[in-house]
């Protein structure tokens, strides 16, 4: 057994380096290096990384080469900054940012595009203060627009006689540039929070996106109590605040627009956010929330699930002054509960 152990360690090993190699390729093609420059250094270090890792020359000191190249590569990646100032799309240019004074919260920059179709749009924006002590619900909405294992996540507050905050957690994209799941890996897009009105961020997705057809969009209502609810959603607007002061970059990964509500909800009820497989195949999200009991539960999954499809509901109400309301018609669960 022992050398099948050492040599299945040695396969083991080699796997590792190997995939290493790749990933630095990649952040390479995708570093800020000046455009003509990095395929060629990015297949310079792929060739090189082969020689010493399997080809014929490969021993002990290629792969402490390789090793060292390969740090000196994942330490540029690391400083790689991120920006505020770049040539953004027009949804993407201006960025909210909040006033607390104790219960009173305004927020500054809330965006509500007038959209004709999904690419041509005209952006609004106002301030709106709103009383904490008046937020009665939190609503949890998933979006798919292809594959039902991966789907775009965003979070909604409710306050009484005031209206809704919406968050969703984007890349923020230049002018000219689209998403790329690849690209997200690699410091390519900044992150933003782009913090809405429900008209702009449901309806574009119900409304406008796909050149009319729009994308499928379900709203759940999260049980949750109000001194959570008050927790989570002062903490994405400290994080509203920091990214306007201190850019991050998004990751396909690890700084999504998932793994990101995660870390504004966890410390409050670290119990019910233990890691779940579904947290990274997201689409499946709503049946991770549904059996721990932080959505709805007097129906069936499959039937709360097809009562919380919100599109016919949204295509209807479409402009209407209370689109929020017009789309939780019907819609199962309960404000916030002590």
């Amino acid at each position: 057994m022992r050398p099948w152990i050492m040599g299945s360690g040695k396969v083991f090993c080699r796997f590792c380096l190997l995939a290493m190699a790749v990933w630095a390729s990649a952040a390479i093609f995708y570093s800020n290096l000046p455009a003509f420059l990095r395929p060629w250094i990015a297949g310079i270090f792929a060739i090189g990384s082969l020689v010493a890792l399997v080809g014929k020359y490969s021993d002990r000191r290629a792969r402490l080469g390789f090793l060292a190249a390969f740090a000196l590569v994942l330490i540029y990646w690391l400083l790689m900054p991120p920006s505020n100032n770049r040539d953004w799309q027009p949804d993407l240019a201006v960025l909210s940012w909040a006033e607390i004074a104790g219960d009173k919260v305004t927020i500054h920059n809330i965006r509500n595009c007038d959209y004709r179709t999904d690419t041509d749009f005209t952006c609004h924006y106002y301030d709106k203060t709103f009383d904490l002590s008046k937020l009665k619900s939190v609503d949890f909405f998933l979006v798919y627009w292809g594959s039902p294992m991966i789907a775009h996540t965003m979070m909604s507050f409710d306050f009484e006689g005031q209206g809704n905050v919406c968050f969703s957690i984007e890349t923020r994209k230049e002018k000219g540039e689209d998403y790329s799941t690849v690209k997200g890996f690699f410091h390519q897009y900044e992150l933003i929070y782009v913090v809405a009105d429900e008209r702009d961020l449901v309806r574009l997705r119900t409304n406008y996106r796909e050149k009319g057809k729009g994308e499928d969009v379900y709203l759940y209502r999260l049980n949750a109590s109000p001194d959570v609810a008050r927790k989570v959603f002062l903490s994405y607007l400290g994080e509203v605040n920091r990214l306007k002061e201190r850019p991050e970059w998004y990751n396909a990964l690890t700084e999504n627009c998932t793994t990101s509500i995660r870390q504004h909800t966890m410390p409050y009820n670290p119990k019910k956010h233990s890691f779940d497989w579904r947290m990274i195949v997201n689409g499946y999200i709503d049946e991770m929330l549904y059996e721990r009991g932080a959505v709805d539960r007097s129906l069936p999954f499959a039937e709360l699930k097809k009562r919380s499809y919100i599109n016919p509901r949204a295509q209807a109400a479409d402009k209407a002054s209370n689109f929020s309301q017009l789309i939780r018609v019907g819609l199962p669960g309960k404000e916030l509960t002590p």
